[in-house]
């Protein structure tokens, strides 16, 4: 059975956050797989080490989806005929102490876990037939393996696009639930812990973090890069090269489209609507400002430093 880590009852939503980065959340469990499109492991691992501090979504789906989630409970009560209780707690696992869960709704009279979601009509296709996407389905068998083996099942209640309704259910599964906390373990033990990143990947985090920590560079001091970093320099340029002419295609359809649509703004083909309507920029004449206002241009210019990444061809 689960160990209550905190009562969540007076707990401020930033307060809620931050106890979130004491162990990994549901949530964070499609994350640690890859199975999130929205956040990779190098940003989880930014937070979960303390590097970054998280801060609540501003957007208007998560505050919405926050102000909404007392309506679709109440929802699949009525469609159910079930029970569902809140629980002011997060808990975590007996064994791995790291491993937590914030659960929406326990379902009274059952050994089972309601999980409420809100979702854009973009979306709907995710839910259609018997489908669950992948995220949610590792997020409530991480759930159920925090609880422990009486938790046999788990519901979902979802509102699409604020006017479409569906409840679907999903059986325990053991065998996903230790692969989820393998990985779960590794993550947190040997990255978080330890403080050392996971595999770097593309994200502006990871970006960003490369600035941060290798800021200033040593004039004029060479290496000699691991043999296995020329397949990779190879593979980079070749991606340019792709990308480029990618772009060089993506512009000669983009040419096409606008020679079809002349003096028209607006398009329409089947589902789609093209729009080519002129918009107006002020921006300041840099080279003006400096030739008529060489004093103010001075004041106002503001000098920054990075290193510039390059590769060329020697010999």
């Amino acid at each position: 059975m689960a160990n209550v880590l905190a009562s969540t009852a007076e707990m401020s939503r930033q307060e809620w956050l931050e106890t979130r980065t004491k162990g990994i959340g549901g949530s964070d469990a499609s994350i640690v797989l890859g199975l999130n499109k929205w956040k990779t492991p190098f940003e989880l691992w930014l937070e979960k080490s303390g590097q970054v501090i998280p801060v609540e979504s501003q957007s208007d789906a998560a505050y919405f989806g926050t102000m909404l989630e007392d309506l679709v409970a109440k929802e699949f009560e009525l469609r159910s005929g079930k029970k569902v209780r809140r629980r002011n707690a997060m808990f975590y696992h007996p064994n791995y102490p790291f491993i937590t869960a914030n659960v929406d709704r326990f379902v009274v009279g059952e050994k089972s876990i309601l999980e409420c979601k809100t979702t854009s009509s973009y979306n709907a296709k995710d839910w259609e037939n018997d489908e669950i996407p992948a995220n949610y389905i590792v997020q409530v068998q991480h759930y159920l393996g925090v609880l422990g083996p009486e938790y046999k099942k788990a519901y979902f209640a979802v509102l699409i696009g604020g006017q479409k309704f569906v409840w679907k259910e999903i059986d325990r599964d053991d065998e996903l639930i230790e692969m989820i906390f393998q990985a779960e373990q590794v993550f947190w033990n040997e990255h978080v812990e330890k403080k050392i990143p996971p595999k770097l990947d593309g994200s502006t985090a990871a970006e960003e973090f490369l600035k941060k920590r290798y800021a200033e560079s040593e004039p004029d001091k060479t290496i000699d890069l691991k043999y296995e970093y020329k397949d990779k320099i190879d593979e980079l340029l070749s991606l340019k090269e792709t990308i480029k002419q990618l772009k060089e295609q993506e512009k000669a359809i983009e040419n096409e489209i606008k020679n079809e649509l002349k003096d028209a703004e607006i398009g329409f083909i089947q589902n789609y609507q093209v729009s080519w309507k002129p918009v107006t920029q002020s921006r300041v004449d840099s080279k003006k400002l400096k030739s008529l206002f060489p004093d103010i241009y001075e004041q106002v210019l503001k000098s920054s430093s990075y290193r510039k990444f390059n590769i060329k061809e020697i010999g």
